[in-house]
C-alpha cells in the first residue's frame, strides 16, 4: 500500500469519525449501499400567495391563519401587501416593470420614488406566534393581494383561508379561497367570458425578480388565439388582474384556462362573478390524468354543471360515477363522456344528487394510467330564481397525509371525504377557536366507494374561529372538501373549498458511511 493510499484512509477515518460521510438515496430512486430513505420529515419554509378580494365598496373579507400542532421549533407566520399592476383593459401601462425597489418584505427599498422621506416598513398581517390556535384579521374596504412565508415549527401546513361576503351587486353571497402555494403550472376549467360573467385571473408574484406569464385559453372549439395574454410581466412583489373578456374576439361560455410561468414562479386563482348568481373563487385543479375525482357536491344543489378538458392532444372518453352515502351510481343519460383533444366539454348534470350529498368521479374507459390527460371543474348552484349562489369545485389531488380548512365558524361548516377504492379511517381534529376554546378530535370510517358527509366536531366553548385538520390514517384513497355557508335571508350563500395534502412533509434521504469517495484507485 503506498503512502498516498495510507494518507486518504487516514484523513478519511478521522472525518467519518468526526461528521460522517453522505451517501445519498434520492427518493424514488435506488439506494446506493447502506443508504435508505428515513421517511418524511416537516418542512422548514412554506410560501403562501392570496389574491385581491373583491373590490366591491359592500364587501367585508376575513382571513384566518392556522398551523397544526406537529413542528419542529419555534418560528413565525406572516402575510404582507402585494403592490397593484394593472394590465388587460386598465389605463395603466399592461405588465411592465414599475421601478420598485426590495425590502425584503414587499414594501420599497426605504425610500419614496421622488427620492426623499423614508418610508416605514409594511406590518405584517394576520401573523401567526404558535401552532394549534387560528389568527384572524379582517378588512371591511377593498383590499390587497398578499403573499408571505412561514419558517420552522410554523411552515408545516401553515394554512390561510379568504373568506368574503359581499352583501348585494354582481357576485353577491360568499367568496372563499384558501391561499396557494407558488408554481409555475395551473389549470382551471369552468372559467367564462360570458356577458353575464366578469371573470378575472389573479397572478401574484411572491419574489424579488419579475415573472412572465402565458395564459393559453381553451374552448369547445380547442385553443382560442390571443396575442394579448402571452408575456404578461407580473413585477416583483405584485399582482396583476387578468380580464379574462379581454382576451377572447367573443363570448366564451365554458372556458379552460392553462397559466404558464415561463420565468419565475406566481400565485394563481381565478375569480368568476356572475351579475345574477354570485359567484367564487375557482382553485387550480390536480395536474391532468387519466381521471378526476370532485368532492363535496351538497345534496340541496338544484344544478351542477361539469366542465371537462382534454389536456392531450387524443380524444378522452370517461366513465361518470356519482359517489353518494350508500355506494356510486351512474347519473341517468351520462354514463359516458366523450372529450375532443384540446378542447373543453361541458354538461349539465340535471338532478345528479336527489338530495344526496356526494362527490363526482371520473374515470378512463379504457387505457388506465395511459389515458388521455383530463382536467375538470364544476359549477355548483343552489337555491331558486333570484336567490340562487354558485360555488365551484375543481378536480383535486387524494389527501394521502393531512389538510386543513381554516375558517370554521360556530354553525354552517360541513366535510365531505370520499373514499374511491378501500375504505378509510380518518381523524379530524376541530381546533381551539381564535378567541377561546379547547380541540377535539373524532375518527370516522369513510366506506369504500362512498362519500361521507357530515358537520365536523365543534371545539369545547369555542369563542371566534376555528381550523378543522384531517388526516388519513389507513386505507384506500382519500378525496376532501369542506362546504362553508351562511344564509342570507333566503340566499343560501356558500363556498367549497377543496382540501388535497397539505405537503407539509418531505422524504429526506438518511445519510451513511461510504468511505469509497475518499481512496484512490491504487
Amino acid at each position: 500500500m503506498n503512502r498516498t493510499s495510507m494518507t486518504l484512509i487516514g484523513a478519511a477515518t478521522a472525518l467519518a469519525t468526526l461528521t460522517g460521510v453522505a451517501a445519498l438515496a434520492a427518493p424514488g430512486g435506488e439506494e446506493s449501499g447502506a443508504a435508505a430513505a428515513a421517511g418524511r420529515r416537516p418542512v422548514e419554509r412554506s410560501t403562501l400567495v392570496c389574491p385581491q378580494p373583491s373590490v366591491s365598496d359592500v364587501a367585508e373579507t376575513t382571513y384566518t391563519a392556522f398551523t397544526p400542532k406537529g413542528g419542529q421549533g419555534k418560528g413565525g407566520a406572516e402575510l404582507y401587501p402585494a403592490e397593484k399592476a394593472d394590465t388587460g383593459g386598465s389605463d395603466d401601462e399592461s405588465g411592465k416593470d414599475k421601478d420598485k425597489g426590495d425590502d425584503g418584505k414587499g414594501g420599497k427599498d426605504g425610500k419614496d420614488r421622488d427620492g426623499g422621506k423614508e418610508e416605514p416598513e409594511p406590518k405584517p398581517f394576520a401573523p401567526l406566534r404558535g401552532p394549534g390556535k387560528p389568527v384572524t384579521a379582517d378588512s371591511n374596504a377593498p383590499g390587497s393581494a398578499m403573499f408571505g412565508s412561514a419558517d420552522g415549527g410554523l411552515a408545516p401546513g401553515w394554512t390561510v383561508q379568504q373568506t368574503t361576503d359581499v352583501a348585494v351587486g354582481a357576485g353577491r353571497g360568499m367568496q372563499g379561497t384558501a391561499c396557494t402555494v407558488p408554481d409555475t403550472d395551473f389549470w382551471f376549467p369552468g372559467a367564462s367570458t360570458d356577458k353575464a360573467r366578469q371573470d378575472y385571473v389573479h397572478l401574484t408574484n411572491p419574489d424579488d425578480s419579475s415573472a412572465v406569464v402565458d395564459l393559453n385559453l381553451y374552448g369547445k372549439k380547442g385553443r382560442v388565439g390571443s396575442e394579448t395574454g402571452e408575456g404578461i410581466t407580473v413585477p416583483p412583489r405584485s399582482t396583476v388582474p387578468v380580464l379574462l373578456s379581454t382576451l377572447t374576439p367573443e363570448p366564451v361560455t365554458n372556458l379552460g384556462v392553462h397559466v404558464v410561468a415561463r420565468a419565475g414562479r406566481v400565485g394563481a386563482q381565478l375569480q368568476a362573478v356572475d351579475e345574477k348568481v354570485g359567484g367564487d373563487w375557482v382553485s387550480s385543479v390536480a395536474d391532468p390524468g387519466p381521471g378526476v375525482v370532485l368532492p363535496g357536491i351538497p345534496g340541496d344543489a338544484t344544478a351542477v354543471r361539469l366542465v371537462v378538458l382534454a389536456a392531450g392532444e387524443n380524444d378522452a372518453d370517461l366513465k361518470v360515477r356519482f359517489a353518494g352515502a350508500s355506494g356510486q351510481i351512474t347519473p341517468a343519460g351520462h354514463e359516458t363522456l366523450h372529450v375532443r383533444g384540446g378542447m373543453t366539454t361541458a354538461v349539465d348534470l340535471k338532478d345528479l344528487t336527489k338530495g344526496e350529498a356526494g362527490s363526482l368521479v371520473l374515470s378512463p374507459t379504457e387505457g388506465g394510467s395511459d389515458a388521455t390527460p383530463v382536467v375538470a371543474a364544476l359549477r355548483v348552484t343552489r337555491g331558486k330564481g333570484k336567490n340562487q349562489e354558485t360555488a365551484f369545485i375543481p378536480g383535486t389531488a387524494p389527501l394521502t397525509d393531512r389538510a386543513t380548512a381554516a375558517d370554521n365558524r360556530e354553525k354552517g361548516s360541513k366535510l365531505s371525504l370520499t373514499a374511491t377504492g378501500k375504505a378509510v379511517k380518518v381523524r379530524v381534529t376541530a381546533s381551539a377557536g381564535s378567541e377561546g376554546g379547547s380541540p377535539v378530535s373524532q375518527t370516522y370510517t369513510v366506506k369504500g366507494k362512498t362519500t361521507k358527509s357530515f358537520e365536523p366536531p365543534r371545539p369545547k366553548g369555542v369563542k371566534g374561529g376555528y381550523a378543522v385538520t384531517v388526516e388519513r390514517l389507513s386505507g384506500g384513497q382519500l378525496y376532501a372538501s369542506r362546504m362553508l355557508e351562511a344564509k342570507k335571508g333566503k340566499l343560501p350563500a356558500f363556498t367549497v373549498q377543496t382540501l388535497p395534502d397539505d405537503r407539509g412533509k418531505v422524504l429526506v434521504p438518511e445519510s451513511g458511511q461510504d468511505l469509497s469517495v475518499l481512496t484512490d484507485g491504487g
